[in-house]
């Protein structure tokens, strides 16, 4: 199964385009409507004012309820805009966001507005197909779900942390990055492989850095696992009835690029918002010279809740693919 995520944050529409569903499937539009929700802007004072109703369009591949077997194309229209918020910006690129690398890579053709095709307004029609493709894999006894495990410097905040912690960062006209934790569950031994393209670790990478904001993920144990020795960091076997299972998962679940049979567990860092209040250093384009700038326009001052069903559709439509491939 493809996709291909196509449009701009301020464009007429943003959409997907998915290949390889199989036909007679039927899926629960309620349920994407509700993964959308989670996503979709304007919802809290934490978030972005911006608001959009996100109802996804079907331009082809679902008929009479149940998909046909020939593409499927969703668009979500864009309806509230304000483009000239963003005007400064295509001479003074924002502070670690993509606008200068896009600005050379396109020759400065590139939408600046709102962070055109980089914006993540585009995590909207991913999370379109990530929740079709957990209904796909709910078939299949898979599972994917996702938590913050951290945000803004503190492990596992409880919601009213969470929300205190962001609104403090929007208060001082900032923002604050966060990680996510994401389990795959229900996933059969044996799947993936060695090689670059099918391994586990390198699919869900892969898929996952497509989110924007997303700088850093890890399996298991992770980066922690280079303070173990192998004692520790070796997850020993056992029986469990018929089925060989791992007494810790420090592994994340993966050996060798393959699926043990163990929940597959990874963790996403999402920076902090490049487009904050505060002034900020940056160059004039038209002049190549210093200068600064203060970013106007609405912006979520952290996305890492809003990037949370994002992660999941990410990973959803990654474990397909590996599914696929066998």
């Amino acid at each position: 199964m493809k996709y291909t995520i196509f449009g701009e944050s301020h464009g007429p529409a943003i959409g997907v385009v998915l290949e390889g569903v199989p036909a007679g499937f039927e899926p629960d539009m309620e349920r994407i409507r509700s993964e959308l929700a989670r996503r979709a802007p304007g919802s809290s004072p934490a978030a972005t004012a911006r608001k959009e109703a996100d109802e996804p369009e079907i331009l082809s591949g679902i008929f009479e309820g149940k998909t046909t077997g020939a593409p499927i194309c969703a668009v979500i229209r864009n309806t509230d805009t304000r483009s000239a918020d963003y005007g400064e910006l295509a001479y003074k690129p924002r502070p670690s966001h993509s606008d200068y690398a896009a600005w050379v890579k396109y020759a400065g053709a590139n939408d600046y507005r709102g962070g055109g095709h980089f914006s993540g307004r585009l995590t909207a029609p991913l999370v379109f197909a990530g929740a079709l493709a957990k209904q796909l894999l709910e078939k299949k006894g898979v599972s994917v779900s996702g938590r913050i495990c951290r945000l803004g410097g503190k492990d596992e905040p409880s919601p009213e942390e969470i929300n205190k912690l962001i609104l403090a960062a929007k208060n001082d006209l900032d923002s604050v990055g966060g990680v996510i934790e994401c389990a795959i569950s229900g996933l059969a031994a044996g799947l993936g492989g060695p090689d670059m393209g099918d391994d586990i670790e390198g699919e869900i990478a892969r898929a996952v850095f497509a989110v924007p904001g997303v700088k850093g993920i890890e399996f298991g144990a992770g980066f922690a696992m280079s303070d173990m020795r192998g004692s520790q960091a070796n997850d020993a076997f056992r029986m469990e009835g018929e089925n060989v299972v791992t007494a810790t998962n420090n592994a994340g679940g993966v050996n060798g690029g393959i699926s043990n049979g163990m929940p597959v567990v990874f963790r996403a860092a999402l920076r902090p918002t490049p487009s904050i209040g505060l002034k900020q250093l940056t160059v004039d384009l038209r002049t190549m010279t210093d200068a600064e700038l203060t970013v106007k326009g609405r912006h979520d001052p952290c996305i890492v809740p809003r990037a949370l069903p994002a992660i999941e559709a990410a990973a959803a439509l990654a474990i397909v693919s590996i599914i696929e491939k066998g």
